[in-house]
């Protein structure tokens, strides 16, 4: 599997995913977002896919909030930087972890540098995801499908496993998962299937975990404007993106991430198994 997946990754042009290459840019942060207050405060945060895109908005706003976060990355140095500097502004200091979260040993790494650096974990929010658009099942290699299930669902399964030991009363998971899970993709097949492994994820591990008082939810949505979508569709523009939902336009990360808010916080204290839908008006009934 892993000859396969390096053979698969050498076709894979990763260089335009990144902020520095977006146009127009994605907003992280509004203006009154910035006022911040202290629902997170004491809190330690780990957030994977936290250098651009939803994620880097998540580790803002968790900052903001007064939580440590560690941040894991795969590829781009500069967004990580970029997020570290702003992060720092808000008075914090963040780790930030380059590591491919394909195989197990990696994640339970990466939770033991956070727990060694920080003493204690206390969010763990899953958000690391690949996509490849095809258009067909035809297309879809053997070396994509596992490269696609071992990012945006197996990093997701043993980040939690190793997690948990250290998680206590009063903690919680976050999983990013898609509208996508609830009314498909014709284009992007394999993703779509990740994304619904990680609601029925969600739902297993709330069941398992509610007894010790640790909450698992996760938020699923809709189009948002990240180097992830204009690296996946180059030459897309906002208004084609986000032309099929409701609302006629894509969310900005900075919509997205106060669920992961609400969800990390007590403010959410009697939620646990649930999925919440900022994706534009769209009614998936799940």
């Amino acid at each position: 599997m892993a000859v396969a997946q390096k053979a698969f990754e050498k076709k894979v042009d990763t260089s335009a995913d990144s902020d520095k290459e977006m146009q127009p840019k994605a907003v992280y942060e509004r203006d009154f977002d910035r006022r911040g207050g202290k629902k997170l405060e004491n809190k330690v945060a780990i957030i994977t896919g936290g250098d651009s895109g939803i994620g880097k908005a998540v580790a803002l706003h968790f900052a903001r909030e007064g939580a440590d976060v560690a941040i894991v990355y795969r590829v781009h140095d500069e967004d990580a930087k970029e997020t570290k500097k702003l992060i720092e502004e808000k008075g914090k200091k963040p780790l930030l972890i380059k590591k491919d979260l394909t195989t197990e040993a990696a994640c339970k790494e990466v939770i033991e540098e956070v727990v060694q650096k920080f003493g204690k974990l206390n969010i763990v929010v899953n958000n690391i995801a690949v996509q490849y658009p095809t258009k067909n099942i035809e297309e879809i290699t053997e070396e994509q499908l596992l490269t696609t299930f071992q990012t945006n669902f197996f990093s997701y399964f043993f980040m939690t496993k190793h997690a948990i030991k250290h998680l206590h009363d009063g903690d919680t998971i976050i999983n990013t998962t898609s509208v996508n899970a609830y009314k498909g993709n014709a284009k992007l097949i394999d993703y779509s299937s990740t994304k619904g492994a990680i609601v029925a994820f969600t739902r297993s591990i709330a069941q398992t975990l509610a007894e010790k008082g640790i909450r698992v939810n996760a938020v699923a949505p809709g189009p948002v404007w990240t180097p992830l979508v204009t690296s996946t569709f180059q030459g897309i523009t906002p208004e084609e993106f986000g032309k099929n939902v409701p609302l006629k336009r894509p969310g900005q990360p900075a919509e997205i991430a106060p669920a992961f808010v609400f969800l990390a916080s007590e403010d959410s204290s009697f939620i646990t198994g649930q999925v919440i839908h900022p994706n534009g008006g769209t009614i998936v009934n799940g």
